[in-house]
């Protein structure tokens, strides 16, 4: 018998083969997992454009672009997210941004009006739903409307945000509480009940865009450099109150500290560096990015504009745009949102009594 005949067989220690084994099924999981991701995300585009609110008509553009009320803004290399703050800030990473016009205000209620006696526009809160994007839904039901804040005194946990939510028949930007309640007085406050298609459509109209949720970020710091707040690092400089936010026990007790209730008329405070107003609290407003939670791991750096698709952990299944900016119901105790760099999500056909915008050039 030959040497070679004669050399018993190499046998695998049985970790390595474990091993093998492990990486085989793990890579099978993975490829699965994949696959199932590309064919719900391709599920969940499909179903945004069937539940999309209908298409207002074309509106005819403003003759003119006037920077009158904005501020230019020159761009360049920042800090965007945070290392403190929630797990969708992260990481914290250089982003650069080129230079852009910005308004100096959210969008007034005065400012919403002109575009609406303008065009004729009808904002999504003011539309009937449609029963065929409502399947099983009591015709009695379909009725215009929108959500409103309407904290109840019972209230003792704060695990459940729909307890201090309330859908209003009538209500919409008009009649930011319900029938009954008027803009009549709060020409200057900003506009509200506004959901992304409506922002967008003032927007084209004036000759603008949605800010990215980058450039949003980069203007809101006003020049500063990885601060937690807009104009610095203390919450309450001096004692006094920066931004129109909650005070007290949230959602039943409001101090009124900063001396609003609600919604405060712009440049109520005073201008961040860039010479912006209420880029804290106020009304969350809406930038042109679809939200995902973990964008930030493989943005571009340089004028990110966010990605291609959308997932909330919290409503699989529903696609959601980008807010920014925090609201007059931001309190420590629930929501940090006037944080620049907080991130806020929502559906683009909902608007709430806490929803806004400004435009960007």
């Amino acid at each position: 018998m030959s040497e070679s005949a004669q050399q018993p067989k190499r046998k695998w220690p049985w970790f390595v083969l474990a091993a093998v084994i492990i990486f085989l099924i793990s890579n099978a999981f993975w490829i699965y997992r994949e696959v199932r991701r590309v064919k719900w995300m391709k599920s969940l585009r499909e179903t945004n454009a069937v539940f999309s609110p209908t298409p207002a008509p074309q509106l005819a553009v403003t003759n003119a672009f006037s920077t009158n009320g904005m501020v230019w803004i020159a761009g360049g290399t920042f800090w965007m997210g945070s290392e403190e703050g929630q797990p969708d800030e992260k990481p914290l990473h250089e982003v650069t941004v080129d230079g852009f016009w910005i308004d100096a205000t959210e969008v007034t209620n005065e400012q919403f009006e002109k575009f609406v006696r303008a065009t004729g526009y009808v904002t999504v809160a003011e539309r009937k739903p449609d029963a065929s994007q409502y399947p099983g839904v009591p015709p009695e039901k379909l009725v215009a409307g929108s959500i409103v804040f309407k904290p109840r005194p019972d209230i003792t946990s704060l695990d459940d945000h729909f307890q201090w939510w309330e859908y209003v028949p009538g209500a919409n930007w008009r009649q930011p509480e319900g029938p009954g309640s008027t803009i009549v007085g709060r020409e200057q406050h900003p506009v509200v009940h506004v959901c992304w298609y409506d922002a967008k459509a003032y927007c084209e109209w004036a000759g603008k865009r949605l800010p990215t949720e980058a450039e949003w970020e980069f203007a809101s710091r006003g020049g500063l450099v990885r601060q937690p707040y807009t104009w610095g690092a203390e919450q309450v400089p001096s004692g006094k109150w920066q931004a129109n936010i909650w005070q007290g026990q949230f959602p039943n007790e409001n101090t009124q500290a900063d001396q609003f209730r609600g919604t405060a008329p712009v440049k109520s405070y005073a201008a961040n560096g860039y010479g912006l107003y209420d880029m804290a609290g106020n009304v969350w407003e809406w930038c042109g990015d679809w939200y995902m939670p973990d964008y930030y791991g493989n943005a571009p750096r340089k004028n990110p504009a966010g990605p291609n698709e959308s997932f909330d952990p919290n409503e699989p299944g529903v696609m959601k745009r980008v807010q920014r900016g925090g609201s007059y119901l931001c309190s420590d105790l629930y929501c940090m949102g006037y944080r620049p760099s907080a991130r806020m999500k929502a559906s683009p056909d909902t608007g709430l009594s806490h929803s806004g915008f400004r435009g960007v050039r």
